[in-house]
């Protein structure tokens, strides 16, 4: 497997994360051995050493800047904590999702005891109905949506998605294993249907206006054919 590279210069390397993926193993992790993390796959292909500026959970696909060296990641994390950087997020959701809406239901942190605020941006940019029947209807209905996360909640745009009643697909965790199974038995796709496709900021070292894109995985090109949807980062 070789990591798609997106962007690269002296401070950062900006790749694509495959779904199903650790960005890096916690000092307690099981199965270290069992299973190569993105910064170890970069380390073994590029020869260098990687250092995460933000997260992305293992069932997420997409865009990731990581730093090459410690010292760069602090200015790049600025970005992040004062919203200078747009963050677009894609997902296929359950149902016919509100063309426009504002999530702000506070999501619990890596403290299960503590709710912390947390801000979503949906938009509706494509619909279908199929007649194929999911418990307990004779039809189903998906929908595709942009997510813009104005705050960085573990797992914040799975628990958002949820609380309006419009499960991101292939979610195990926050979804609805009926639709889940759809997906797998008639167009094998098994994958969370999460994908961060775009980072648009300007570099703190060089002053560069970044527009970066990362291409869908072959489950959600699969997708947009069935469901004659166009694909957002080609419109």
């Amino acid at each position: 497997m070789n990591v798609a590279v997106i962007f690269e210069d002296q401070y950062i390397l900006c790749v694509s994360k495959p779904n199903n993926m650790l960005v890096h193993h916690a000092f307690h992790s099981r199965n270290v051995a069992d299973e190569t993390s993105l910064l170890q796959q970069i380390e073994t292909e590029k020869g260098i050493k990687t250092y995460p500026i933000h997260r992305l959970d293992r069932k997420t696909s997409g865009i990731i800047l990581l730093a090459k060296n410690k010292s760069f990641v602090a200015k790049f994390q600025e970005m992040f904590t004062n919203n200078t950087i747009q963050k677009t997020y894609f997902g296929v959701v359950r149902g016919f999702a509100p063309e426009i809406k504002i999530i702000n239901t506070p999501v619990k942190g890596r403290d299960a005891n503590v709710h912390k605020d947390a801000l979503t941006h949906l938009k509706t940019l494509a619909n279908v109905t199929l007649d194929i029947p999911v418990k307990p209807y004779d039809t189903s209905r998906y929908s595709l949506v942009e997510l813009h996360p104005k705050t960085g909640r573990m797992h914040q745009l799975r628990v958002h998605a949820n609380k309006i009643s419009h499960p991101l697909i292939g979610d195990a965790k926050y979804g609805d294993k009926n639709h889940d199974l759809m997906f797998t038995e008639n167009f094998n796709c098994k994958n969370l249907f999460l994908h961060a496709g775009k980072l648009e900021f300007t570099h703190p070292f060089t002053a560069q206006k970044l527009h970066l894109k990362a291409d869908f995985p072959k489950d959600w090109i699969t997708i947009f054919e069935h469901f004659s949807w166009e694909n957002p980062l080609e419109i």
